[in-house]
């Protein structure tokens, strides 16, 4: 791996930005052809990154940050149009998954989306049911037609072996997971939560066809995100990737290894993760995720979390952490708290843990997610291995002069955000959730009327030293509460926010290459 660390990052700007917001008639954004529109808008607009949220499979609530997998990829991103461009399925036959699904259906279907009707918000329930009915189809014709895809078998072959030390497992769990109609494990009969070995055999003798269609769906999904990802690198543009710092208690990593995990041996929570209170919770946030045994990680040379950086940096340019501060130390809740205000501090080897990992992987291009209450020890564990670090403009009016999030303050080494996906947008926080204190302090922190409060945002972090300006799409589009994307400590209309595919225009992608230019964030004015 090439070494980069937070300086060798030119001045520059980003959209963040999921896959699953990307409009498509199949009730979900995924891999196809308008992640490669949207990669070309970023080009036109002068951006370099593009940050996504987590790709893994999405268990409760359908969030990103509780996946059944730290290491396999979500099915739903995964795209039909790419499976046509494979001949592992026909137009036709995505036209009757779409009828069957009751997803929008479209006597012409062709391959303009100019002609597809917009959507408002990702519909999970129907996109489950069409995606599962055309990866179905696609894994028939592929077994169904083997001299028709000798090359494909290959690669998918070659992608079984390379990946069995955690697909091997994760086909498993979820193929029980689905006969226990998706249920957490901990739910399951003790024979199979418990893994006992000889019902977990003859259930791989009794299983083995959606086992292997169960890897085939992974194949699918890693191939068609690293096609995406060498387009993006072609055309200038890196990924920003992002990593839960905890798994979540209904994963697969739990299931196998719950040695690794804060559980007993049935696999209940003894303590689970969260935060004290805070800016977005009086009570703090209750996660529900189990906490790492650190001894047992650390006996074992972290081996689980090798492997785990080793996959994400193959998949991303860059790796944002989320909840960072818990490397060093973690807000230790016992499970039966119904908040998360009785918790208490407890260090992590987050030092001993970057060490190792540098020494296996070498330099790591991460970023550190520092938001929240961070002391100097998190702060020199973050310099320590030059990690740049977070600022969020919406919380830069609370007090005074001295505020680390103010541009003024914004140090080189950061990555500046108006919003990310946990805030409301810029719009819906001015109109809804800023304070008169705040709004007169603004006023008077640039000096006249903010009548367009977006834009003003926008160019304060565009302004700032950080070395990476990073906007939410919706901030770009002046967006309000409408299009937010999640509002932490609910789990209820949340990874839901889709843009119209109009929206992409070269006027806006001018406009905003437009502001690159005004404050150094482009190409040229690096060279």
């Amino acid at each position: 791996m090439i070494g980069v660390d937070s300086l060798s990052l030119e001045r520059s700007a980003g959209i963040l930005l999921h896959p699953t917001c990307l409009y498509t008639p199949y009730g979900i954004g995924d891999l196809g052809p308008q992640a490669y529109s949207f990669i070309e808008f970023l080009q036109k607009a002068g951006q370099k990154f593009w940050q996504i949220l987590p790709l893994g499979p999405t268990g409760y609530a359908d969030s990103p940050y509780q996946t059944l997998s730290a290491f396999a990829g979500n099915p739903l991103l995964i795209s039909p149009d790419g499976l046509v461009s494979l001949k592992l399925l026909s137009k036709n036959e995505i036209l009757e998954k779409l009828i069957d699904s009751d997803l929008p259906s479209f006597s012409n279907f062709t391959n303009s989306v100019k002609k597809w009707k917009q959507a408002k918000k990702v519909d999970y329930p129907k996109a489950y049911k069409f995606k599962e009915g055309i990866l179905q189809k696609s894994y028939q014709n592929f077994i169904q037609n083997p001299n028709k895809f000798t090359r494909l078998k290959k690669e998918f072959t070659i992608f079984c072996k390379e990946n069995h030390d955690w697909l091997d497992d994760y086909v498993l769990f979820y193929s029980i997971k689905n006969s226990q109609q998706l249920r957490s494990w901990i739910e399951w009969p003790e024979k199979y939560a418990n893994r006992d070995s000889k019902v977990l055999f003859q259930w791989k003798s009794d299983h083995q066809e959606e086992l292997e269609y169960l890897k085939f769906v992974q194949w699918l999904f890693f191939s068609q995100w690293m096609k995406l990802k060498h387009y993006a690198n072609s055309k200038g543009i890196e990924i920003i990737g992002d990593m839960p710092i905890f798994v979540a208690h209904d994963s697969v990593d739990v299931w196998s290894h719950r040695e690794l995990f804060t559980v007993d041996k049935d696999g209940n929570l003894i303590f689970q993760a969260g935060v004290p209170p805070d800016y977005f919770s009086e009570t703090g946030q209750l996660w529900g995720n189990p906490l790492y045994n650190w001894d047992i990680m650390a006996k074992q040379h972290f081996q689980w979390f090798i492997q785990r950086f080793k996959q994400i940096f193959q998949l991303c340019d860059w790796i944002r952490i989320d909840h960072f501060r818990g490397f060093q130390a973690y807000w230790k809740i016992p499970a039966s708290e119904k908040t998360a205000v009785n918790g208490k501090w407890i260090k992590a080897p987050g030092l001993a843990l970057f060490n190792t990992i540098t020494k296996s992987l070498g330099k790591l291009p991460i970023i550190a997610e520092d938001l929240g209450v961070i002391t100097p020890e998190v702060t020199a564990l973050r310099n320590r291995f030059n990690f740049p670090g977070m600022k969020v403009l919406q919380f830069a009016f609370t007090s005074d002069a001295s505020n680390p999030h103010l541009p003024h303050n914004i140090s080189k080494d950061t990555i500046a955000y108006t919003g990310t996906h946990d805030n409301d947008t810029t719009l819906g926080w001015w109109q809804n959730y800023a304070t008169d204190e705040e709004k007169a302090y603004l006023k008077e922190y640039i000096g006249m009327e903010p009548l367009n409060i977006v834009e003003i945002m926008i160019r304060l972090v565009y302004s700032s030293r950080a070395i990476v300006a990073m906007l939410p799409l919706q901030d770009v589009f002046g967006q309000g509460s409408e299009s937010r994307m999640n509002t932490p400590s609910t789990t209820h209309g949340n990874w839901q926010y889709q843009i119209d595919y109009g929206m992409l225009t070269d006027e806006k992608a001018s406009w905003l290459k437009h502001l690159t230019e005004i404050y150094g964030r482009n190409s040229v004015y690096n060279k």
